[in-house]
């Protein structure tokens, strides 16, 4: 009976079984994939899309379906020292970095037509992005591309998107990193700068010298002004003093003349009642009137 068996089932026929076990099992694992978050899958069929899907596992036909990952994450790509001339013909090299992605319903089109993002930047992103940069430095003079930094990088972000508005991609952000002008370029900014810091120190000491003269004059004209009307007052004062005086002198004569005894009283009252010890000759004596 066992020799039976063994005739049955030859060796050639065990290794055909083993064989048909193994395509089994790698048909079973290999048909699998699984397409992680942040990507999309697109699956060939003979090499024509028969489907795109989003993150997952899925099934496609061993030897038959093909599989093609492309990621919707966000990208960066940086240029470094782009060469370039500004409006009044000042040469830059410029380093610049774009923030870009696929959008997600795009994937089939970025394969179709550029085969992976590799493929999709250097045709869209290496090309539009050093031309607009060129054409909007352009439009600066050098000392404006310093000055108005935040504007130029506006506008190359406004012209690098405007460029690419009808390729499968979404550029997020352009930013400008560093603008390196020639050397003799940055000397003659620096003694430039140099020589308005000077400027602007002679107009600070003039303005603070002109403050302090102006302080000084006035100063001067409030002493001035003090002066002169301390000797207004004293001149004042001095013309109602003599005001008064004449007044009583006047009053004095008047009372006088209305009381001619009172003159003699006065005189009498100023006698010491002594006679003058010398008298002139032919000249009389005083007459003191004694009676009362």
């Amino acid at each position: 009976m066992k020799g039976t068996i063994a005739t049955k089932i030859s060796p050639s026929k065990i290794f055909l079984i083993a064989i048909i076990i193994i395509i089994g099992v790698y048909i079973a694992f290999s048909g699998w994939y699984t397409v992680d978050a942040g990507e999309k899958a697109i699956q060939l069929r003979n090499g024509a899309i028969c489907r795109s899907v989003d993150a997952g596992l899925y099934f496609k036909m061993p030897f038959i379906d093909t599989v093609k990952y492309i990621s919707t994450r966000t990208q960066n790509q940086t240029f470094n020292e782009l060469s370039t001339y500004s409006k009044d013909q000042q040469p830059a090299k410029i380093k610049a970095s774009v923030t870009f992605k696929v959008p997600s319903g795009e994937v089939e089109s970025v394969y179709l037509n550029f085969k992976d993002i590799k493929g999709l930047s250097s045709n869209t992103i290496e090309r539009q992005v050093p031309n607009q940069i060129e054409n909007v430095f352009g439009h600066y003079s050098a000392i404006e591309a310093v000055q108005k930094r935040a504007q130029l990088t506006k506008d190359v972000n406004d012209a690098i998107k405007q460029s690419l508005e009808n390729y499968p991609i979404i550029v997020e952000s352009v930013q400008i990193e560093d603008i390196d002008f020639s050397r003799a370029y940055e000397q003659s900014v620096e003694d430039r700068m140099k020589a308005e810091v000077e400027v602007q120190t002679q107009k600070q000491n003039l303005e603070k010298e002109k403050i302090t003269a102006e302080i000084a004059v006035t100063k001067a004209q409030a002493i001035a002004d003090s002066t002169l009307a301390q000797a207004k007052a004293e001149a004042e004062a001095v013309i109602l003093k003599g005001e008064a005086e004449a007044k009583a002198i006047t009053a004095k004569t008047q009372a006088l003349q209305a009381n001619s005894a009172l003159v003699e009283l006065t005189k009498a009252e100023k006698w010491d009642g002594k006679l003058p010890e010398t008298v002139l000759p032919n000249s009389t004596l005083p007459f003191i009137d004694t009676k009362k």
